[in-house]
C-alpha cells in the first residue's frame, strides 16, 4: 500500500479526456493514454474518489504521478501540526517589507533575513514592530542564501518562504498546508496574482497582471521539468522541512527557485501547484526595470543546463513534428501537403498502438492533433523568444522567414490575448508580449555567451540516441 492515507480524495484534471465510459484515459503531463480496468472505472465513474484500501490508494498513486489528477485539497484534513515559520528575505524596502508583515498577521512565527540592506535600522524596526526575529547578514549573499539562513532557524514542521514584496491573505498558507496530507509532497505553491495599490497600474503593470512570469495559469498541476507546470516562484512557496534538507543552492542569484524544485523531483518528492489558492505580488511598473528582471530571469537558463542538462531546452520535439514545421517554413507548394501527409501517417502508426481504445483511429487523430498545436506552439517560441536574434539577422535576408515570424508574433499574440483575458488593449498587449519575449531570449544568449556555452539554446529531439545529460555541479 501506499504512503495516501485513507480518505484522501483526488479528482481527474481538467485537462483529462475520459472516453468509453471511462474505458480510455488521455491525458498527463507527459501526455499519457491509460486503459482502466473494471475496478479503475467504477472508482473513476464520478471522476475523482477516496483512498479507501491498497487498490485505490495504488490507483491514486498512479494517477497523481502521471499528472492526470489532482488532490482534492479542500476536502482533505489539515496536517495534525500546523506550526509553520514564515522566512522573508528582503533587502531594503522596509514599507513593502511592513506591508507583508501586516498581512501575515500576528502571533506567527517569521523570521527576517536582511540580505546587507544598505539601511539596515528600518528593516529592523519592521522587524521589531511585527515581533518578527531579525537575522542580518554582513555581505549581500543573494535571496537564496538568505533563505537558507532563515531555514537554518526553523523548528516548525513547515516553512513558508515569502518574499518581501508579497501580500498574503489569511486562508493563503493554511490551504496550502493541506496538500501535506499526502506524504511525498515536498513544497506546494500558490498563484501568484497582481497587487495594484494604485489606480494606474500602467499599461506594463497591466499586463504582468495578465501574463506575469510568476503566474503559472488557472490549474493545479504536478511540478517536474516539462511538464504543463515545470517549476515555482520562490516569492511564495510552502514546504516540508525535513524534506527541503539544506534548500536552495546558495551560490545561485537567479533560478534558484526552478533548481531546488528539480532536485527535489530528482529525488523522488512531489512539488505541487495549488492554482485555487492565491497570492498577490507588486508587479514592476516602469518599462526599464521591467525589462531588466526579464532578461535577468533569462540569464538563468545557463546554469540550469549545466545542471540539470536538457530539461531546460526551449523546445522538445518528435521527429515527424520536426519535419512538420521544415516543411511548413518552406512555404512551398508542396508545403501543406506534405505537412498533411507526416501527421496522416503518424496518427495511423499511433492508431496501431492504440488498438485497446473502442476508437483507435479517432484517438490517434485527437492526439496528433494536440501534438501539432504544440509543435506550432514550440516554433513560434524559438523563432520569437528563444532564438530570436538569429531570426532577426533571418529576416534580413529571407522574406519566407519575414512571414513566418510575421505570422507567428500576430497568432501568439491574439491566442495570448484570448487566453489570458488581459485588461489592455491588443495593439499595448501585442507590444508587451514582444518585449516581453525579446529581453527574456536576450538573457538566455547573455548567459549562454558568459558560460561559453550553447546547451540552454539547444531544442531536443526526442528519440535520438545522443541526448544532453545532467551534470551535477
Amino acid at each position: 500500500m501506499t504512503g495516501l492515507p485513507v480518505g484522501f480524495g483526488i479528482r481527474l484534471s481538467d485537462s483529462v479526456r475520459v472516453g468509453g465510459r471511462a474505458q480510455v484515459l488521455t491525458g498527463g503531463s507527459p501526455l499519457r493514454v491509460l486503459f482502466p480496468g473494471a475496478a479503475a472505472r467504477d472508482l473513476l465513474a464520478t471522476g475523482g474518489f477516496s483512498v479507501s484500501d491498497g487498490p485505490s490508494a495504488e490507483l491514486a498513486e498512479k494517477l497523481l504521478a502521471f499528472g492526470m489528477a489532482d488532490p482534492a485539497a479542500a476536502s482533505l484534513a489539515a496536517p495534525a501540526d500546523q506550526a509553520v515559520t514564515f522566512v522573508v528575505p528582503v533587502r531594503d524596502r522596509p514599507d513593502h517589507l511592513r506591508r507583508l508583515l501586516q498581512s501575515i498577521g500576528p502571533g506567527q512565527r517569521v523570521v527576517v533575513v536582511d540580505d546587507a540592506s544598505l539601511s539596515p535600522q528600518p528593516i529592523a524596526d519592521a522587524a521589531s514592530a511585527y515581533a518578527a526575529e531579525y537575522v542580518p547578514l554582513a555581505v549581500n549573499a543573494g535571496p537564496a542564501a538568505a533563505r537558507n539562513a532563515g531555514l537554518a532557524r526553523v523548528r516548525t514542521p513547515y516553512v513558508a518562504f515569502v518574499d518581501s514584496d508579497m501580500v498574503l491573505d489569511p486562508g493563503t498558507v493554511p490551504a496550502l498546508l493541506r496538500h501535506f496530507a499526502d506524504p511525498g509532497v515536498a513544497l506546494v505553491a500558490p498563484r501568484i496574482l497582481g497587487w495594484n495599490p494604485g489606480n494606474d497600474a500602467g499599461w506594463i503593470c497591466r499586463y504582468e497582471d495578465s501574463r506575469s512570469s510568476l503566474d503559472l495559469g488557472r490549474r493545479p498541476a504536478l511540478v517536474h521539468p516539462r511538464g504543463t507546470v515545470s517549476w515555482l516562484p520562490a516569492a511564495c512557496l510552502v514546504g516540508r522541512v525535513e524534506a527541503l534538507g539544506g534548500g536552495f543552492s546558495a551560490e545561485l542569484r537567479v533560478a534558484e527557485d526552478v533548481d531546488l524544485v528539480w532536485n527535489l523531483v530528482r529525488e523522488g518528492k512531489r512539488v505541487r501547484y495549488d492554482a485555487s489558492v492565491a497570492a498577490r505580488h507588486e508587479h514592476r511598473r516602469e518599462l526599464v526595470p521591467w525589462l531588466a528582471r526579464k532578461m535577468f530571469y533569462g540569464t538563468g537558463a545557463h546554469e540550469l543546463s549545466r545542471r540539470h542538462g536538457s530539461n531546460v531546452a526551449p523546445a522538445v520535439l518528435a521527429p515527424w513534428s520536426v519535419a512538420f514545421l521544415l516543411a511548413l517554413l518552406a512555404q512551398r507548394r508542396w508545403s501543406l501537403p506534405v505537412a498533411a501527409a507526416l501527421a496522416a501517417a503518424t496518427a495511423l502508426r499511433l492508431a496501431r498502438r492504440l488498438r485497446r481504445s473502442p476508437k483507435p483511429l479517432r484517438l490517434a487523430s485527437v492526439l496528433v492533433g494536440q501534438g501539432v498545436l504544440a509543435a506550432l506552439g514550440q516554433g513560434s517560441a524559438l523563432l520569437l523568444r528563444h532564438w530570436w536574434p538569429l531570426t532577426a539577422v533571418g529576416c534580413l535576408f529571407s522574406g519566407r522567414l519575414r512571414r513566418a515570424a510575421l505570422l507567428a508574433g500576430m497568432v501568439d499574440a491574439a491566442v495570448e490575448y484570448r487566453r489570458t483575458g488581459a485588461e489592455l488593449d491588443p495593439v499595448r498587449f501585442a507590444v508587451a508580449r514582444r518585449l516581453d519575449d525579446l529581453a527574456y531570449g536576450a538573457g538566455v544568449w547573455l548567459g549562454a555567451v558568459r558560460g561559453h556555452s550553447a546547451g540552454a539554446l539547444l531544442p531536443e529531439i526526442t528519440g535520438l540516441r545522443t541526448t544532453r545529460r545532467r551534470r551535477r555541479p
